[in-house]
C-alpha cells in the first residue's frame, strides 16, 4: 500500500476540487493500476472510493543553467469519494 501512493498532490485546484467535488488526487507508482489504488486509498485512509481517474504525466524537457534534461515521468490519481468522506490533510 505504502508503495502505491507516494504523496498527495496539494495545489490551490486540487483543494477547490476537494471542497466542491470531494475529489482528491495523488502521485502513485507509474506500475500501479486503478484497482490497486482504489484498494490502498480505501485500506490507508478507511474511505469509500467510488471511482478512479490516472493519468501519466509526460516528460518534460527543460534546462539547468546550460545543461538540457528531462523532468522524471510521474503517474497521478484522482479519488472520488462517497458522499460524506474526506481527508485530514486537505483544509476544508
Amino acid at each position: 500500500m505504502y508503495n502505491i501512493i507516494k504523496r498527495p498532490i496539494i495545489t490551490e485546484k486540487n483543494t477547490l476540487h476537494a471542497t466542491t467535488l470531494n475529489e482528491y488526487a495523488f502521485e502513485v507508482a507509474l506500475d500501479s493500476n486503478r484497482v490497486e489504488i482504489k484498494k490502498a486509498v480505501e485500506k490507508l485512509f478507511g474511505v469509500k472510493v467510488l471511482r478512479v481517474n490516472t493519468l501519466i504525466g509526460r516528460r518534460e524537457s527543460r534546462k539547468l543553467g546550460r545543461f538540457p534534461g528531462e523532468r522524471k515521468l510521474w503517474k497521478k490519481a484522482i479519488v472520488k469519494l462517497k458522499e460524506g468522506d474526506k481527508f485530514d490533510f486537505v483544509a476544508s
